[in-house]
C-alpha cells in the first residue's frame, strides 16, 4: 500500500494492486478497480514512483 493525500489533509493508504488508472484535471483522481474514485494531492509522476518504490521494495526482499 501507498500513502496519499487528499485535498482535505486527510491521509489515506491505497493498494497499488487496485489502481485502475490515474488522470489530472488538473486535480490528480485515482480511481481502483472497484469503480471507486479519489482526488488527491499528490501528481501521477508522485504516485507512479511510490509505486516503484514500493514494488522494488516488495521484490528485493524475496528470499533466493
Amino acid at each position: 500500500m501507498i500513502y496519499l493525500t487528499r485535498l482535505n489533509g486527510e491521509k489515506i493508504a491505497v493498494n497499488i494492486d487496485l489502481i485502475e488508472f490515474m488522470e489530472e484535471t488538473p486535480d490528480t483522481v485515482v480511481t481502483l478497480t472497484t469503480g471507486r474514485k479519489f482526488v488527491v494531492r499528490e501528481t501521477m509522476e508522485n504516485i507512479r514512483e511510490e509505486v516503484i518504490k514500493f514494488k522494488k521494495a516488495s521484490f528485493t526482499n524475496l528470499k533466493k
